[in-house]
């Protein structure tokens, strides 16, 4: 009998001592999930944003690339008509040489005369000042 009572004590206390090293492991491994899985989470929210940086840097891409397109495309729509009023302003110009040329002969004369006349001007104020 005391050899039952002891052997019931030792199963009781191995019974109780695993039960009780199974509530500390419990413990343990749901401090450990708890842990991991405030581990997955940042990881999660630090994938997330770095994936939204990516999409914001591919748009703005996007945005960059169809903007130098369209200047582009604007600047082969434009050239042509550039170079066609560059070619016109440049006629004009030899067309109107002559016409230019023409009226500065016709006002040389007036003009040389206004000249000398305003030289008699300044010479005759000066006469007519007092000497220093």
């Amino acid at each position: 009998m005391k050899f039952s009572l002891i052997s019931a004590l030792v199963v009781v206390l191995a019974v109780a001592h695993d039960s009780e090293a199974m509530s500390l492991v419990k413990r343990d491994v749901q401090s450990e999930v708890d842990r991991i899985t405030k581990i997955i989470n940042d990881m999660s929210a630090s994938i997330t944003s770095a994936t939204q940086e990516m999409v914001e840097k591919v748009k703005a891409l996007e945005v960059t690339n169809t903007a130098q397109t369209y200047m582009e495309d604007s600047k082969t729509q434009f050239q042509p008509l550039v170079e066609r009023v560059q070619a016109e302003a440049a006629k004009l110009q030899e067309q109107i040489k002559p016409f230019v040329t023409d009226i500065e002969d016709q006002f040389k004369p007036l003009s040389d005369m206004m000249e000398q006349f305003f030289q008699q001007v300044v010479d005759q104020t000066k006469a007519l000042l007092p000497s220093q």
